[in-house]
């Protein structure tokens, strides 16, 4: 089955389209057991988290046993005050928690020769495919993968197989995907469908999962208001629902400015970003805005960490945001164990340097700007920064500072791709 629900107004699609669309996705189902697949709080402007509350609801008056297994990926587990906001009254103890390095089951290989095929000889090591063992459980009925599809500096697009093989999947699959989107490089991947990545998603899942009963549900938002409105739902089991929801969102989540931005400000609200493992969407989504001598500025005041688990963050903090040539070095270093066994960090230190072509600033709060200095970055008091550039007071777009100094605002780095008409 296949859905297709565009924008109708100004407003979006509505509760009720929304609901009616959920409802007739289960139409015509025996179901007794269902696993939701939801985006953690990293997504909670992906509408994912209302939809999850809504199935949660339409299951249970169907007599249906369900579980909740949050897409977490690398990021930490949802908490109870984020479930709140994200899921509703879903009971907090409804949720799974994933562990991608200990709670997953090998499928197979995707082969060195495919994977040297797709990166064009950047690549040649053959990737094992693992998932949450929970999506192998042959007792769910349904398995509803939902999540927003966006610009992703690994993958091109995020979600559909991704949820999957990252969002709760395994190691090896991260780790590599991770290296080879940041080998590949992020101004051939951002944007796009048909990248390395998404070759080697799309190979795992037709091969290893396109038997299991996988719905997916996905999104395409933004928030020129501050408020999230969803421009598009797309429901169905093939690639074509993918697809779809990839043209609308290069049509809504990507800006193509006519010149290369010298001064941008960027705002991580602190609720969804407090580390720059997270946070550095800001690099990622603008790097190919930036002007050659320009700024991001980055006010960050829920900034509290580097990684999301401890191994991660203790690597970022030893090593830093050192530079492409420098971490590379390193990484070739057989004594480094801990950054060979941990390549996604690896992939965003590449994916997080701009070389010096622009500065990059953070405004964090006064506890994390020594240690913001400390990886690399530049950093200043977030009182400071907020004083002359209010989240508040700013408008998303380019505007004229009082003093007649020149801003680009995104009120939120993770809805879009800011790029340089020139540079595309």
């Amino acid at each position: 089955m296949e859905q297709l629900i565009y924008e109708k107004s100004a407003r979006g699609i509505s509760e009720d389209e929304l609901c009616a669309a959920l409802e007739a996705s289960l139409t015509g189902r025996t179901l007794h057991r269902v696993l939701l697949l939801p985006p953690d709080f990293t997504r909670c402007q992906s509408n994912c988290g209302r939809i999850a509350n809504l199935y949660y609801h339409l299951l249970l008056a169907r007599g249906c046993e369900v579980d909740v297994l949050p897409a977490v990926g690398t990021h930490r587990p949802v908490s109870r005050e984020e479930a709140e906001i994200l899921f509703g009254d879903i009971p907090y103890e409804k949720l799974l928690v994933h562990n991608w390095r200990t709670d997953v089951v090998p499928l197979g290989e995707v082969p060195g020769d495919f994977i040297r095929e797709k990166t064009g000889g950047l690549w040649s090591e053959p990737i094992c495919a693992e998932v949450s063992f929970r999506v192998m459980d042959p007792s769910y009925d349904l398995i509803i993968s939902m999540g927003q599809v966006v610009p992703h500096v690994v993958a091109g697009m995020a979600n559909h197989a991704k949820n999957l093989f990252v969002g709760v999947g395994g190691g090896d699959m991260i780790n590599k995907s991770h290296m080879i989107g940041a080998v590949y490089g992020p101004e051939r991947i951002l944007g796009r469908d048909h990248t390395p990545v998404r070759e080697i998603f799309d190979y795992a899942f037709e091969h290893f999962l396109s038997e299991r009963p996988i719905l997916f549900v996905l999104t395409v938002c933004t928030a020129p208001e501050r408020e999230t409105c969803m421009h598009g739902l797309f429901i169905g089991t093939t690639r074509r629902t993918f697809e779809a929801a990839v043209a609308l969102a290069q049509k809504r989540n990507l800006t193509f400015l006519p010149h290369g931005l010298k001064k941008c400000v960027a705002y991580l609200d602190p609720r969804e970003f407090r580390s720059t493992w997270v946070g550095n969407k800001a690099i990622f989504r603008t790097t190919m805005a930036m002007e050659d001598g320009g700024e991001l500025l980055i006010l960050a005041p829920g900034l509290e960490s580097f990684g999301e688990d401890a191994a991660i963050d203790s690597l970022l903090r030893r090593y830093g945001y050192c530079g492409r040539e420098s971490i590379m070095r390193q990484f070739e270093d057989e004594r480094n164990t801990g950054l060979r066994e941990n390549m996604s960090a690896v992939a965003h230190i590449l994916q997080s340097s701009v070389e010096g072509r622009f500065r990059v600033v953070y405004a964090v709060p006064p506890g994390m700007v020594s240690a913001v200095r400390s990886v690399g970055f530049e950093a200043v008091e977030y009182s400071r920064a907020a004083a002359r550039y209010d989240p508040a007071a700013l408008q998303p777009g380019a505007q004229t500072m009082p003093d007649g100094e020149q801003i680009y605002y995104i009120q939120n780095p993770a809805l879009g791709l800011w790029v340089d008409q020139n540079r595309f």
